[in-house]
This record gives structure tokens, C-alpha cells and sequence, in this order.
């Protein structure tokens, strides 16, 4: 029989007791000037169902988890339905209080349900596996163990298994695979196939793609899950099949999160995101260089109008969930001024919403177009934060309650059907009772027809309030980030890279655009990661990291920065020997410029590179000086091409600066040109393809981000030009694009007409 693990209850205490201890001590912290009563009143009411279904040790266990973060300085925040409890806020578990959501325990724990609750927690993803070898170590490898997840046959995977059992030479192999490549991979094309120069019809191909289609769905392996744990009291292999992941120090069980649900053993997430790394290294930068008292994600201020208006202006590369393209088209339009508004946001622009058919409702009435009306108090009460649209999981778990006379425990099973009704169906009885007992209580059936299909939206993808909650905390922590620290912001994010929707190219150009003083990679001045230094007038400069440089080793820029505080470099050949570095080393330091401050500029760099040579430990040391020759200073074109290809980046112009001529002879428009132009203009851009985004719901619309020297253009392709322009599409470094300028709430949009691959003009210039 399953038991919780027994260790986190010290001696005297019983698992209620020692909850009851660490809630209460909690909850003096979060309400230093005394818990108010209707919060104690929440408090009270969930310990008591805590006791009676028996899972303070389950709280206890995800408690002491946090609690070793929190001892090693590991930043971390509860996602999901977590939010919707005030014990876990009391724990530090979430930094989502009931000040900030309305908070539905039964969402989280249910008694009708009498199961586990599920508790997610991120960490800085550079850090998890500090936390993960922690619960190995404190519960042993017989007692805990990765849950497993089922990998199943996707297009690309069941053509490599298929054409190696096929006996299908391996360059008609690669021919397959690129053919599948873009938003066509999750299918078999085969049209797409033939344009890509396959020969569909010939047998050994035809066949191989008959079996393909037959194969996809199906189970290929067992892989572990991302970071659910399962931990148990006694032996884990007495309940499951327990083996060795392929990651050293792993354990993994053979079953999946399903079957653990099903068998009612405790899992707890462990879960990285790269947005804490990043928040916890800006905090770490920003105190550091202005010192006093370090930031944390509570005492970061929760209301600023300057930030608002920041967000309101979409201008929100590197913020957490609110950079992408639909994001920042959204955000000008829902405009949001307070937190709950940021919730909002997170939520909205998600397949649930959309396909439910409550964004536009939504914005209509937020701002006054259409009105807002209910057709119940009971209604108003659930709906009235949202203008009357269910947007989160919760409202319709609610509106089931209020509205159809369900029990807790049923909507919640109503919210279970949601998530899963493609995959085991399910929905249909909900949906009866629901249709049925709405009817009952005297609500008009186009209401009631109105709920039904946007659960069916839901069903596709709706998102928690709780699990929005959470991350628009890390939204606005970001927000502030940016606005206040860019400097700080920007290195953090190139530290805690890759992540998000930017490559470094693109942050370092937008935090110029606020003013930041970004200085070059220099081996006298740069650490292994980015960090600030003082430049005019005392502002935090951005000095760029040795770990932008490709090629050298982690363990090479450590040296050198050790090395440097021992005392600046002398020359290339004293770096080189007291970082104990190889000739490949400094070339890679050559070709991205920095030995510049050492050698002058990147030719000298490679001849000075070209003499080192490491002493020997018999051999004298040779000094003395080195006649320089005469070598020319890099144009311009050569050191943007260095940049780019050495560093992904380059703080000289734009490569689009030094082709402007020749794009201005082809007619088309700078980006800042674009606002001077009617809504409806025809036009011409050319740019960077920075992102190109196909959202589950947007009906192959394709978005594309292109970026000039002086801004970057929203790009709109419908399917039937991605269909025919599919190549440029999908290959360009360099896009042209024709069509209609489209403004609207602030945004602007050309409507792609036709695309064209300029790459070719960009040379070799690996952008």
C-alpha cells in the first residue's frame, strides 16, 4: 500500500500539527501587521479538509522542497492550481496571495475527488538538478524516482525507424526529412514532398510513406518526464517498475502521469524556467552595482505607471510570456493597468480563448462598445472580473456550480473532461447535465449555448486562472526589470540563454534603443558572463561576456578571468600563458575581436595569435620586440561579417545599412517609414527574419518579424501566399515582402502579398 514519505514531521509533531505549525508561521510572515479574518477564516477552512482527506504529508513533502530552494538561494515560484491555495501561499510555495486572485481551493483540492492534489514548482533551470539530487539524497534512490512520459511516432521520427528497417539509402533519408521541415512537420505532405524534389511514386519511397501514416501516434519509447517525482514511503519497486534513466544519477518508474493519477501515488513537479534564472541574475547584478538590500519577486513594487505604459506600448522583447508577436499585438488593444489585467493578458491570447470565441467579446466590452450584461447575480459574481466572458478554467468550473446546481467535485470533474476529452472523450455527459440543469434554473438557452461552446474552446486549450496568476507575477517582475534596470535586465538575459523568443542580436538591439551604453566583448575587461560597469555619468554599462564567443570553452573563459584579476594582460602572448590557453583559443578571441584592446584591431589580432606559442618548461623564455607589419585596418563589410559569424550579433550599423542603397533601388520602405503611411497603403519592406510564429489556432496564418536598421515590421502571411511563396517563406535570411499596410489599435501590420528571398545579397553573412 502507498504511504507518503514519514521524515518531514520532526519528533513531537504529528503531519496536522507540524502543517498547522508551518502555515500559521507563514502566514505572521506574509501579514507582518496581523493575518485579517477572512483570510484566517480561508486558512482554517483548508487545513481542516487538508486533515480530514489525510494529505498534510503531501504539503509537508512540496514545503520542504521550497524550503531547500529558498536555503540555497534557488529562486522559485508555484505554478498552477497551487495559486488557488492560501496554505501554499502561507508556505511559500506560491507568490500569489488571495490579494491578488480569487481563489477556488476546490480547484486544487477537492473532496468529491479524493485524490492528491497536483503542486508544480519552477526553479531557475541552471539549478534543478541541485534540486532534483537533493530529494534523491534525502529519500534514496529505492524511495524516489522520474515519473516516465510516452514518446509517440511523429512524422520525422517514424520515416528515420521506417527507412532504416526499409534498408532506404541515407541520402534519400535526408531528403526526406528536409522535406518535412517547418510547420509541415507534424504531418506527412506529400505534395509538399514532390516540390521538395522526391520522387513520391517510386516504390521503396511510396511504400515507406503508406507505413509512416499508419505508424503516427503510435508509441515509440519511454522517455522520463520533464520533472514529476514520485516519492513513497517504502521501496518505490514494490509498487512499480523502477530503472536507470539514460542521464546519469536518475531513476526513472515505467509509468506516466496518467497511470500515477489512476494508482494515487504523489508526484510533485519539479520544473525548470529560464525566467527565473534570469530574474535571479538580475537581481543578483543589480545589487552588486548599486548595492544595499538584494530584490526579491514580493518586494518588487506591484503598481507603476510607467511600467504600464511601457507595456502598454507592447514594448516588451525579453518579458516574460508578453514578447511574442500575438502578445504584443494584444497588448496595445487590452491596454492593461493593473495586475489582474496581466492575467488576463497571460490567458487570452491562448488556443482556448480564441477558438471559444472570447477574445473580441471580451474587448468589445472592456472597452465600452458593446455592453456588458448578466443574466444573473449568480453570473455576475463568477463573471464579473472578465466583463462577462469565461476566460479561465476556474469561471467555468464556477458557472457549472451557480448556474447547473453541480457539486464541487463534479465541475472539477467537468475541468478534467476539458482537458482530456479529445484524447478519451468524456465531455458529452458534463455537457447534458450542464445544458439540463441551466435550463432548470430559468437561464435563456442561447446562454446556455454560449457556455457549451466555449467549453468546447476550452477543451482545446484552456488556461487556469491559478496557472496565469503565477506567471503574470513573472511578467511583471520582468517589466519592471526591463524598465528600471535595462542594463542589468539585457545581461541577465544573455546569461541565462537560449530562451525566449529573441536571439541575442535582437535584445542587445532593443536595450541600445533604451539607451544603454553596451560596451564589446574584451578579453582585458570581460568576465565569463555579461556584467555592468560604470559608464557616462556613472549609468550601469552593459559589458558583454566572453560567453558570446563561439567556440571557447567554458572552462577557457573561467581562466581568463581568473587570470585577469590577478593583473591586467600585457600583450596576446601573456594572455595566452598565464590563461594556459591553445592557439585555437586565441583565434577564437581574434575572430570575434576581442584581443582588440591588446592587439589594435582583428588582422593584427591573427598576426599576433599566428607567433603565440606556450612555453616550454626546459626552454628559455623568448622576449622581446616584434616588428608589426604594415596590415590595413577591416572594412566595415569585414567586420560585420566577423561579428555575425563569431558573435551572432555585431555593435557596429546594421547589415541592412550597408545594402540600403540597393534595397532603396528596389522601392522598398524603411520600418520607422511605416507610420508616416496611410492604413491601406500598398508597400514594400525587406529586413532580417528575426521570428517566424505559426500558432495552433491561427488557421496557417503565418507571423513574421523582420527587422532593418531602423526598427522591426509585423508581417502577416496568409495560407494561400505561404502555400505559394513557401520557399522564401520558410529559407529567407533576407525577406522581401509586398503587400497593404494595416493599422489598428496602435498596431501596425503589412499584409503580405508576396514574398521574395533577397538572402543571396547578404553574402555569407550568417545571421
Amino acid at each position: 500500500c502507498y504511504q507518503y514519505p514519514h521524515e518531514i514531521v520532526p519528533a513531537g509533531h504529528t503531519p496536522t500539527s507540524w502543517l498547522r505549525q508551518l502555515a500559521w508561521e507563514g502566514a505572521a510572515n506574509r501579514w507582518p501587521a496581523g493575518v485579517p479574518e477572512k483570510y484566517r477564516a480561508q486558512v482554517e477552512r483548508e487545513l481542516a479538509l487538508i486533515a480530514e482527506l489525510r494529505y498534510e504529508p503531501f504539503f509537508l513533502t512540496v514545503n520542504d522542497v521550497a524550503a531547500f530552494a529558498r536555503e540555497r538561494g534557488i529562486l522559485h515560484q508555484g505554478r498552477g492550481s497551487a495559486a488557488n491555495s492560501i496554505v501554499c501561499y502561507c508556505l511559500g510555495i506560491t507568490a500569489v496571495g488571495p490579494d491578488r486572485l480569487e481563489m477556488l481551493f476546490e480547484r486544487f483540492v477537492s473532496r468529491e475527488r479524493d485524490e492528491p492534489p497536483d503542486i508544480d514548482i519552477d526553479f531557475e533551470h541552471e539549478r534543478r538538478e541541485e534540486v532534483i539530487q537533493y530529494l534523491y539524497r534525502k529519500y534514496g534512490r529505492d524511495r524516489a524516482a522520474l515519473a516516465a512520459t510516452v514518446i509517440t511516432y511523429q512524422p520525422r521520427s517514424a520515416i528515420r525507424d521506417l527507412a532504416r528497417a526499409l534498408a532506404i539509402d541515407e541520402a534519400t533519408q535526408r531528403q526526406l526529412i528536409l522535406g518535412l521541415r517547418g510547420w509541415y512537420g507534424h504531418r506527412i505532405d506529400r505534395q509538399r514532398l514532390a516540390e521538395s524534389g522526391i520522387d513520391v511514386q517510386v516504390a521503396p519511397v511510396a511504400q515507406l510513406l503508406d507505413l509512416a501514416e499508419q505508424l503516427l501516434g503510435f508509441p515509440r519509447h519511454l522517455s522520463q518526464h520533464v520533472g514529476g517525482f514520485v516519492i513513497s514511503d517504502g521501496p518505490l519497486h514494490e509498487l512499480v517498475p523502477v530503472e536507470n534513466a539514460a542521464m546519469p544519477e536518475r531513476t526513472l518508474i515505467q509509468w506516466d502521469k496518467d497511470d500515477l493519477e489512476d494508482m494515487r501515488l504523489l508526484k510533485v513537479d519539479v520544473l525548470g524556467l529560464g525566467m527565473l534564472t534570469a530574474i535571479r541574475r538580475c537581481f543578483d547584478l543589480v545589487a552588486d552595482f548599486q548595492g544595499g538590500p538584494k530584490l526579491a519577486l514580493h518586494t518588487v513594487p506591484v503598481a507603476d505607471e510607467a511600467v504600464f505604459d511601457m507595456i502598454c506600448r507592447a514594448d516588451t522583447v525579453g518579458v516574460f510570456q508578453i514578447e511574442s508577436r500575438a502578445q504584443m499585438s494584444m497588448l496595445p488593444r487590452l491596454a492593461p493597468r493593473t495586475y489582474y489585467d496581466l492575467v488576463i493578458e497571460v490567458a487570452i491570447v491562448r488556443p482556448g480563448p480564441i477558438q471559444g470565441d472570447m477574445v473580441h467579446p471580451y474587448l468589445r466590452r472592456r472597452s465600452g462598445v458593446e455592453p456588458v450584461t448578466y443574466p444573473s447575480e449568480k453570473v455576475r459574481g463568477v463573471l464579473g472580473r472578465t466583463c462577462g466572458v469565461p476566460i479561465f478554467q476556474e469561471q467555468v468550473m464556477q458557472l457549472a456550480v451557480v448556474a447547473a446546481d453541480f457539486t464541487p467535485g463534479e465541475a472539477d470533474q467537468l475541468r478534467r473532461a476539458m482537458a482530456a476529452w479529445k484524447r478519451r472523450g468524456g465531455i458529452d455527459r458534463f455537457e447534458k447535465k450542464l445544458i439540463e440543469g441551466m435550463l432548470r434554473n430559468g437561464y435563456d438557452p442561447g446562454f446556455t449555448d454560449q457556455i457549451v461552446a466555449q467549453i468546447r474552446g476550452f477543451a482545446d486549450y484552456g488556461f487556469p486562472e491559478a496557472h496565469a496568476a503565477s506567471f503574470a507575477v513573472l511578467a511583471w517582475v520582468s517589466a519592471w526589470l526591463k524598465h528600471h534596470h535595462p542594463a542589468a535586465f539585457t545581461a541577465a538575459l544573455l546569461n541565462s540563454q537560449p530562451m525566449g523568443f529573441y536571439a541575442p542580436a535582437q535584445l542587445l538591439r532593443d536595450a541600445r534603443a533604451h539607451g544603454v551604453e553596451v560596451l564589446p566583448v574584451d578579453a582585458q575587461h570581460s568576465d565569463a558572463d555579461s556584467t555592468l560597469e560604470k559608464g557616462q555619468a556613472g549609468a550601469a554599462a552593459l559589458r558583454l561576456g566572453l560567453g558570446l564567443v563561439r567556440g571557447l570553452s567554458t572552462a577557457v573563459q573561467q581562466r581568463i578571468a581568473a587570470a585577469r584579476r590577478e593583473g591586467p594582460f600585457l600583450d596576446a602572448q601573456d594572455l595566452g600563458e598565464r590563461a594556459a590557453l591553445a592557439r585555437h583559443d586565441l583565434e577564437c578571441l581574434a575572430r570575434a575581436g576581442a584581443l582588440s584592446g591588446l592587439t589594435g584591431h582583428r588582422h593584427l589580432s591573427f598576426w599576433r595569435v599566428a607567433g603565440f606559442a606556450p612555453p616550454l618548461p626546459t626552454a628559455p623564455e623568448a622576449r622581446g620586440e616584434v616588428t608589426l607589419p604594415l596590415l590595413r585596418t577591416p572594412t566595415e563589410a569585414e567586420d560585420l561579417f566577423a561579428d555575425y559569424r563569431n558573435l551572432g550579433f555585431t555593435l557596429g550599423r546594421h547589415p541592412l545599412a550597408l545594402l540600403r542603397t540597393r534595397l532603396a533601388a528596389a522601392r522598398t520602405v524603411e520600418a520607422e517609414a511605416l507610420q508616416q503611411l496611410p492604413d491601406g497603403a500598398a508597400v514594400s519592406v525587406a529586413g532580417l527574419v528575426v521570428t517566424r510564429q505559426r500558432p495552433q489556432t491561427s488557421s496557417g496564418v503565418t507571423f513574421v518579424t523582420l527587422e532593418d536598421e531602423t526598427g522591426q515590421v509585423n508581417v502577416i502571411v496568409w495560407r494561400q501566399v505561404a502555400e505559394r511563396c513557401y520557399r522564401a517563406l520558410v529559407q529567407s535570411r533576407l525577406m522581401e515582402v509586398r503587400g497593404r499596410l494595416q493599422r489598428e489599435s496602435g498596431v501596425t501590420h503589412v499584409i503580405a502579398g508576396s514574398l521574395r528571398d533577397r538572402s543571396p545579397w547578404l553574402g555569407e553573412l550568417d545571421t
